[in-house]
């Protein structure tokens, strides 16, 4: 497992696991950690555990085993605290905006806090600035393209100032200039990133790190240089070579 030791870690999995009611085994014993400012992506086929593994950030879900957000042991008690840590961006930005314009949307965590107004203000405008998307404020987010619904979502989190941004696949649907511009915003962020994700030109150019796995279970971990240029490893789990 490739680990830093000059980085403090932002997520420590420990032994987790998870089974679903159904008693579908979807984790099986998972000891992952990631370091401030690592881009790591997690790749695998359908039915991996990809979202499940994602779920368990911000305790959506939880099994058995440990996990830890900035320091902090995910508990009941510590909850909220995580959650404030944790920036989630899901595949479908639909999910994530639901107010009458773009700003009510970046503004709503911050409201929520219960920051100032001039806080939240400030929060708003920094979000969309890192987006590139300053001029968006007024904008009705349902009547945007999907790309820029995907930057909308990310600001929506990016406004409570995470230290962890997860993102099940980002680059779903996007055509290829939402696509470019998406990397490019990503790369400039200096957030830690877990990145679920098909899309291994994406991890090629995002992130240095790759996680595959595979029924549950972490079945490769190491530099993407050497994981996606192993065809036999990618055939193995079901992935393809970019």
């Amino acid at each position: 497992m490739t680990t830093s030791t000059s980085r403090r870690s932002v997520v420590e999995l420990r032994s987790l696991s998870f089974t679903y009611p159904d008693g579908q085994v979807a984790l099986r014993d998972i000891n992952l950690c990631a370091s401030q400012g690592e881009r790591v992506a997690i790749v695998g086929p359908n039915g991996a555990g990809k979202s499940t593994l994602m779920l368990h950030l911000n305790g959506i879900l939880r099994g058995e085993g440990s996990v830890r957000v900035g320091g902090l042991e995910l508990t009941e008690r510590n909850l909220g605290r995580v959650r404030a840590l944790v920036g989630m961006v899901f595949q479908n930005p639909d999910d994530q905006l639901f107010s009458p314009t773009v700003f009510d949307d970046v503004a709503y965590g911050p409201i929520y806090a219960g920051l100032s107004e001039s806080a939240v203000w400030w929060r708003v405008d920094a979000a969309l600035r890192q987006i590139r998307m300053e001029g968006y404020a007024g904008r009705v987010s349902h009547h945007l393209s999907l790309g820029e619904k995907k930057r909308i979502a990310i600001a929506t989190v990016l406004a409570m100032s995470p230290g962890l941004l997860a993102l099940d696949e980002p680059s779903a649907g996007l055509d290829p200039r939402g696509r470019r511009t998406l990397i490019q915003l990503l790369q400039q962020l200096e957030q830690t990133m877990l990145i679920s994700t098909h899309d291994l030109r994406l991890v090629q150019e995002l992130c240095p790190r790759t996680v595959i796995l595979d029924e549950g279970r972490i079945v490769a971990d190491g530099p993407t240089a050497d994981l996606l240029s192993d065809e036999g490893l990618l055939l193995a789990h079901g992935l393809e070579k970019a």
